[in-house]
């Protein structure tokens, strides 16, 4: 059987699945050249650049595709529902990079407070800024986190560790086990100092931040997002940055991958990384690991 690892594979996985008897294909295929081979696998395994709409399901149909693997934590980059009405098995793998995603959110909120992201690039164009980065502690300060899953409360244990104090707001998820305070959204939105988010992209529901939501937050607010790019409306965004309602954001997921929104990627009061929060050895290892015991289950 040949498994499509689409945008590639940890090596230790890629060589259980070889050693396990499978075929791993670790060439990247677009267009027709992906239309041509999806018939031709059993398994497709894909990161966030590749995408599998109804379209390309449609063209699977009747190959010998039978299991989809998102190699990741969120499933919006596949037409779930249409590709399992099609008979397809759709898998992700939701636990392995929690740790990652929470430790980077967590970076960028020392980025945000300590003007670290703003002042590297000054400093290599040979500008000492000293007084103007005056920056803020992040023990006693207020982090409001919208959506409160896995990744969520990882960032909660860090924050917790710091000498925050965690409010959170999920419409699935109102209990919890750490010493978290569960609050309405508006009244995250008007508490919070800073404010991450953790939730999917819905099309269904569209953007969860725009000119509205920040209208109802404190001045000066922080705000990071790492989970997905269009739940915040980056239109809305550089107009609170450049009013001072947002005192600085930090993006690691954008509108548009590889952004090309000029705004964003040179404003000054942006912390910037590109989509790399399960960018880490370790997550990517359990990664691997997940995909192989989702195969052996579905494939063996």
């Amino acid at each position: 059987m040949i498994i499509l690892a689409n945008d590639g594979i940890a090596k230790n996985a890629q060589k259980q699945l070889e050693d396990l008897g499978f075929t791993v294909d670790t060439n990247h295929y677009d267009g027709t050249d992906l239309e041509k081979r999806i018939r031709e696998v059993d398994a497709i395994v894909i990161r966030s650049a590749t995408k599998i709409r109804e379209a390309l399901i449609d063209v699977a149909v009747g190959g010998n595709l039978k299991l989809m693997i998102r190699a990741g934590v969120g499933l919006d980059n596949i037409d779930v529902a249409y590709a399992e009405e099609k008979g397809f098995v759709v898998r992700n793998t939701p636990s392995a990079s929690s740790a990652a995603v929470a430790e980077l959110a967590i970076a960028h909120m020392f980025s945000l407070a300590r003007f670290i992201y703003i002042s590297n690039v000054t400093m290599r164009n040979g500008e000492w800024n000293k007084k103007a980065y005056k920056g803020i502690e992040l023990a006693g300060k207020k982090l409001g986190l919208i959506g409160f899953g896995r990744i969520s409360q990882e960032v909660a244990k860090r924050a917790l560790a710091l000498g925050m104090e965690v409010i959170y707001y999920d419409m699935h998820n109102p209990d919890h086990a750490l010493d978290c305070e569960y609050v309405t959204f508006d009244e995250l939105l008007a508490q919070s100092d800073f404010i991450s988010l953790h939730i999917p992209y819905i099309k269904e529901v569209g953007t969860v931040i725009g000119e509205e939501e920040f209208a109802k937050m404190k001045d000066g607010v922080y705000l990071v997002d790492t989970a997905r790019g269009k739940v915040v409306s980056e239109d809305a965004l550089i107009k609170a940055l450049d009013s001072g309602k947002v005192a600085a954001a930090a993006l690691d997921v954008f509108e548009e991958e590889p952004t090309k929104n000029e705004a964003i990627y040179t404003h000054p009061k942006i912390s910037l990384t590109p989509h790399i929060g399960a960018s880490t050895s370790e997550a990517q290892d359990r990664i691997g690991q997940e995909t192989v015991r989702i195969i052996k289950e579905i494939l063996m």
